[in-house]
């Protein structure tokens, strides 16, 4: 699915490639969000972004092609917002509200797209996890901690802090408990305040294997 390559951003292509690109995953996203993934159809993507349908074959492939490209593109936008983007979820906040920010925008991405991120997730048993997307929000998060108290077990709480944002646990919130958004994120300021206001009782390292 989502690749850290990201981070080096895509290979650069002509300027109506690139116009064509953004038009066809503009639709396909607005469809998917109308209809959902099993509704996507390559004529219709076609016929809303004003181009052949041949373009959006020799584009993306075939229909699972675009899905994952609709993923990619929102992921793409997040991922320069939290590392290059403005404060308080880009660089130059303090720690625990780059948290929260991130946090919360990782929500709202969630939301946007927790469908395609649940099939995707639950390919198997460690699809979220293999998923290079995934390792850089652990980093991301961990380097904050850290931040935010040095003698915290970082790499652990990251984990922690990304735990609810599962797209499976996401969904069964918001479509089976009713949870509102707003609701999540509150839940979500809540632990990181909890992670600030606790005095850390272990350190950033795995203790030492006893013989």
């Amino acid at each position: 699915m989502i690749d850290v390559g990201f981070l080096g951003g895509p290979p650069a292509e002509r300027a109506d490639a690139a116009h064509n690109r953004r038009k066809i995953l503009a639709a396909a996203a607005e469809m998917i969000a109308a209809r959902g993934a099993e509704a996507l159809s390559m004529d219709e993507v076609a016929k809303a972004a004003g181009v052949g349908v041949g373009t959006v074959y020799r584009r993306f492939g075939d229909r699972a092609a675009l899905i994952y490209a609709v993923i990619d593109d929102r992921e793409r936008r997040f991922q320069a917002g939290f590392l290059s983007g403005p404060p308080p979820l880009g660089p130059g906040a303090e720690p625990l509200p780059r948290i929260r920010a991130f946090l919360h925008a990782l929500a709202d991405r969630t939301e946007e797209q927790s469908d395609l991120l649940l099939t995707a997730e639950t390919d198997s048993a460690y699809a979220r996890f293999n998923d290079g997307s995934y390792a850089l929000y652990q980093m991301h998060l961990a380097m904050l901690v850290a931040r935010l108290d040095p003698r915290a077990d970082s790499a652990y709480l990251a984990d922690a802090l990304l735990a609810p944002l599962a797209a499976n646990l996401f969904r069964y919130q918001r479509h089976t408990r009713g949870m509102s958004l707003s609701r999540v994120k509150q839940g979500l300021d809540a632990l990181a305040a909890g992670l600030a206001a606790a005095p850390a009782s272990g350190s950033s390292a795995p203790p030492a294997p006893r013989d």
